[in-house]
């Protein structure tokens, strides 16, 4: 069958293209940005697209009538600068349904188990409108509802769970007594394999996920468990901690960053992940241990999990550093202008000092927007070769200087590279 994959490029998207490939379906996977998708795996079919602007019934019926199931996985957490929650999640949907009503096309919804905490949020109030819409609209389905997912690779949730397991000493922890209920990606694919091929009744709506859930501090152990660490003490912190954090990954979601501890994730972990109605599958499902026992942890995982936290910092610390750079000279221009001054005049040397101020904080507070970042950390690189390569030619007793201006440069090239070398998200 040709399948539509909506959301190809994502954590359970990407999983779901090499299954349902290897089950010998045409698969076309649609994302907004596929460019890396399409080195990885060029035997598939790619399409660009952002949902959050196919807002009409004509949008999908190219689509709808080139396929015979679409598979979506897309979805949003947040509103921000990269993602727009009820687009994406509800106003793309419901034009797919009006279109899909007089077509043979089945759909596959993967969704969140309902009963939980959070439902006022816009991250499940979309999807289960759009749930709903979807029942009732007639259109060949199958809804699938997914608790945690856990897998070789990690995005989100369980990339944050690696995170905390890899912290030193203690796992400080909020909620740590939420019961998080888990499924293994592998066992998501095989229920999206039996929807696609039609061995599940259209018309279900199935919880998938193991019925024991651990709680918050048993996963976070198991998955240090798993990274090869030593147990650490559990510190349990007053949920009011959390919403500072909150706010912060907030206003990084603004910026365009996915953080997993924005205030949406928050309110639904407080409740625990744990699907309280819905028909369950029938079939067993792989519990957390089972899941992580699956694929053995490498050095590489490791890394990823002491970095992943430690990357928000890293970028903060680079903003900090050149806007403080470029600010702190402003205060005393004449001092800063003094180095020009040897090989210009007055005039010259000011516009020089000045140029080089504001191409300091400029950066600074690019590398703080996601879409601008990469470009703002190579900006980074080349001024500060450039501040080198000048300073070397024109001042080489500054590399004597007591107090290292041009040594302590040197660091943040360094730090600049690792930053990039750890920038993309998925």
């Amino acid at each position: 069958m040709k399948v539509l994959i909506l959301g190809a490029t994502g954590f359970i998207g990407s999983a779901l293209l090499d299954r349902l490939a290897s089950d010998g379906h045409a698969v076309t996977g649609l994302g907004r940005n596929v460019a890396r998708a399409r080195l990885k795996r060029p035997e598939a079919r790619w399409l660009a697209a952002d949902l959050a602007r196919m807002r009409d019934a004509s949008d999908w019926k190219p689509l709808i009538e080139s396929h015979d199931v679409i598979v979506n996985c897309a979805g949003a957490l947040q509103d921000g600068l990269a993602d727009e929650v009820a687009a994406t999640q509800e106003t793309a949907m419901l034009a797919l349904y009006a279109a899909a009503k007089a077509s043979p096309i089945r759909i596959v919804q993967i969704s969140a188990p309902r009963g939980g905490a959070g439902n006022e949020s816009a991250f499940l109030a979309t999807k289960f409108r759009a749930d709903e819409a979807l029942a009732a609209s007639g259109v060949a389905h199958v809804i699938l509802r997914p608790a945690l997912v856990l897998g070789r690779n990690a995005h989100g949730g369980s990339a944050l769970l690696r995170a905390l397991a890899a912290l030193p000493f203690v796992t400080p922890l909020v909620h740590a007594a939420a019961r998080v209920e888990t499924v293994a990606l592998s066992d998501v694919a095989e229920a999206v394999s039996a929807a696609v091929a039609g061995l599940i009744p259209d018309g279900s709506d199935v919880v998938l996920g193991h019925k024991e859930p651990p709680t918050l501090a048993e996963l976070v152990a198991l998955h240090r468990q798993w990274l090869g660490l030593p147990v650490a003490r559990t510190v349990r912190l007053p949920p009011a901690l959390a919403a500072p954090v909150g706010l912060l990954a907030d206003l990084a979601g603004r910026l365009g960053w996915r953080s997993p501890l924005r205030s949406t994730a928050l309110s639904v972990m407080a409740g625990g992940v744990s699907a309280q109605d819905g028909a369950r599958a029938a079939v067993p499902f792989l519990s957390a241990r089972q899941s992580l026992s699956a694929a053995p942890s490498g050095v590489q995982d490791l890394w990823f999990a002491r970095l992943y936290l430690l990357k928000p910092l890293m970028i903060v610390g680079l903003s900090l550093f050149w806007l403080l750079s470029g600010a702190i000279p402003l205060f005393d221009l004449d001092a800063a202008r003094h180095h020009f001054l040897r090989f210009v005049d007055h005039g010259p040397a000011t516009a020089l000092t000045l140029a080089t101020c504001f191409a300091d904080i400029a950066l600074g507070f690019a590398v703080l927007v996601r879409p601008w970042a990469r470009r703002a950390l190579f900006g980074m690189l080349a001024l500060s070769v450039a501040y080198l390569a000048s300073a070397t030619l024109v001042e080489p007793e500054l590399w004597a200087d007591p107090l290292g201006p041009l040594d302590k440069v040197l660091p943040s090239l360094l730090l600049t590279l690792a930053t990039l070398a750890i920038l993309d998200e998925r």
